[in-house]
């Protein structure tokens, strides 16, 4: 099919960015904030990019679109940027405090949207104080001590949250405030509970271990140990240490960051853990290796359609997506992104801009990491983890997000678009189950999660009665799933392979034969093959629901179905997605060797350590 042309866009406001100097970055800054001030209000305190809704009142979700961009525009001003208009920020920072403006931002309760936005706020008062308090008259600055000693005094939700109180210390403490600094001291002990160890976290007290780790808790731990001046925020520079070359495993060489958890429509704020460490002074990694994985991940990013035609950064991920998005996400939330541009707080002739960029020197070993729960492998163009032992079941589409098997940075993962279509469902990276043909189940939570060498192990159920037991395993190119599934009434079920993006029908090739299912488009290859389950399995690629993968808006994924009896039933195969599809085909002449159920529980037995999400939360 010929390329059709259309008239120029602003889909993609950084396609034409090549992200290769400071420079570039400072653009891509300005590229994203400026539309955004066309939404700003008369009085500066609020901005309104849209019309979709968040759980939380609408002056909190105005204030988000204020506080937002200061996670760029205070960096960027720091480094000397001369194009930011700072009067109308001001401006707003007095309206939005102030209780007899109309554009005040409302009370602050406990556990408030607010707190998240006004951290940003105390990081600007802390380095950027000519712009924002300085201006201000006397009244300005009463009430805007008055705001943020109030907020600072609420409690916050037991997460990563408590480093809000943290940073609106640090910026009270610059305007020299006068607030109940032992509050600080309760939150910095309270957040070293969430310490699993090897310079992980967990994100509160839950089984969830996603990128509020590196954007969220080292992200703004570094802040603080670089500018908070106390001794026991140094804490928080060993412990990013610890976690960085685990972090550069969960990108592909591309740049693209695995697909996986909450919150991904905050994209590239996933290289703010990257920024954090060069203006945090960290050479963990070479400079030119963080340079690499920081400026290649915006460069992925330059290539996605992640906005709307003006230009306003939507919800989604690849594309505008409110399917997947969470019920916390205001049209103003995606700017969270904007994170990613701490770096430009450092000068031109700062060692991490000078560095030329280098690739990140992946071992061909898989990377296990037993605090997240994740195995990682990083085939050319991809980062694929296996993953067990995570869950969030509060949050919306969170077995999707949490407790597949499998979560590519290439190929994303899927979320369902219809509890009551079993046969319809995509199941990418999942199996599921159903006693009707209509509703289905699949793993939300796991009874148990372990890791023995570089197979991980879980057992957990889809209903009260059904018992599964999975182990995944990286077996050269391929991963391998084994289920072995107790249950006392026949079940139907269908596994899912990695979903690609739909090609040309015409020129795609197909095959589907027994237990063998695998399209290769121009650009991508899936396979899945069983390799001998007890019950007899048959193949199909299945056209998923548009919209339901967070990658590409239309795919195309590769399943395995059938109908097991009550009893012992065990399910295996092995699934393969990549770019290369002809190196693929010749792979998949020589499959894995049918796995050995007994010796996998032996490993396990001998071998096996619990996941430190399940070790340290065992009644969740």
């Amino acid at each position: 099919m010929p390329d059709i042309a259309f008239p120029a866009n602003s889909f993609r406001p950084l396609q034409n960015n090549p992200f290769l100097t400071r420079a570039d970055v400072e653009q891509a800054l300005a590229t994203l904030a400026r539309p955004m001030e066309s939404f700003r209000s008369e009085g500066g305190a609020r901005i309104r990019c849209g019309i979709a809704a968040a759980h939380f009142d609408q002056a909190a979700a105005d204030l988000e679109g204020f506080s937002r961009l200061l996670w760029g525009l205070v960096p960027a001003q720091v480094g000397g940027a001369d194009w930011i208009d700072w009067e109308p920020i001001a401006r707003g920072l007095a309206a939005g405090t102030d209780p007899q403006h109309p554009e005040y931002w409302g009370a602050v309760p406990d556990r408030n949207q607010r707190l998240v936005e006004l951290a940003a706020i105390g990081f600007a008062l802390k380095l950027v104080p000519s712009k924002l308090w300085e201006p201000l008259d006397d009244k300005a600055k009463r009430n805007v001590t008055n705001y943020l000693v109030t907020a600072h005094s609420r409690h916050c939700h037991d997460n990563n949250w408590k480093f809000f109180r943290l940073l609106m210390g640090m910026g009270l403490r610059s305007i020299g405030a006068d607030y109940d600094h032992t509050l600080d001291d309760e939150y910095e002990a309270e957040l070293e509970a969430f310490y699993l160890g090897d310079g992980w976290y967990s994100d509160g007290p839950i089984r969830r271990v996603d990128y509020y780790i590196p954007f969220a808790f080292h992200f703004y731990g570094l802040i603080l140990a670089t500018i908070g001046q106390k001794p026991a925020y140094e804490r928080y520079r060993e412990r990013a240490r610890l976690i960085a070359s685990d972090i550069g495993r969960w990108l592909a060489d591309d740049g693209a960051g695995i697909v996986f958890g909450r919150s991904l429509t905050y994209r590239f704020a996933q290289a703010g853990f990257f920024g954090a460490l060069a203006f945090a002074g960290e050479e963990v990694l070479p400079w030119g290796v963080l340079k690499g994985l920081y400026l290649r991940h915006l460069r992925w990013w330059s290539s996605q359609p992640m906005a709307h035609s003006d230009g306003i950064l939507s919800i989604g991920y690849a594309y505008p997506n409110l399917l997947m998005s969470e019920s916390y996400n205001s049209p103003q939330s995606p700017y969270w992104a904007l994170k990613a541009f701490l770096p430009l707080a450092l000068p031109e002739d700062h060692p991490f801009w000078l560095a030329e960029e280098m690739a990140y020197p992946v071992d061909k070993t898989p990377s296990v990491q037993k605090h997240p729960g994740f195995v990682i492998a990083n085939p050319s163009g991809d980062a694929i983890a296996l993953s067990s032992g995570q869950q969030c079941l509060h949050m919306r589409h969170g077995a999707e997000k949490y407790a597949k098997f499998a979560y590519s940075a290439r190929y994303g993962f899927s979320v369902e678009s219809d509890q009551v279509r079993f046969d319809d469902a995509v199941f990418d990276g999942m199996i599921g189950f159903s006693d009707d043909g209509k509703h289905f189940r699949v793993r939300e939570t796991n009874e148990t999660a372990i890791i023995a060498d570089q197979t991980i192990y879980a057992r957990w159920r889809p209903y009260p009665d059904v018992v599964v037991h999975t182990w995944l395993y990286w077996d050269g190119q391929f991963h391998v799933r084994v289920h072995q599934i107790e249950t006392p009434r026949p079940l139907k079920t269908i596994e899912g392979g990695f979903s690609i993006a739909r090609g040309d029908p015409d020129q795609d090739q197909t095959k589907v034969e027994g237990g063998h299912a695998s399209i290769r488009t121009a650009s991508n290859i899936s396979a899945i093959v069983d390799i001998g389950s007890t019950a007899v399995r048959s193949a199909r690629l299945h056209l998923a629901p548009p919209n339901t993968n967070l990658i590409s808006a239309k795919t195309t994924v590769p399943q395995l179905l059938c109908e097991i009896p009550s009893g012992e039933s065990v399910l295996m195969a092995a699934f393969i997605a990549q770019a290369d599809g002809r190196q693929v085909e010749n792979v998949l002449a020589s499959l894995p060797q049918r796995p050995d159920v007994a010796a996998l529980q032996k490993l396990v037995a001998e071998k096996g350590v619990p996941i430190a999400i399940m070790r340290n939360n065992p009644s969740l």
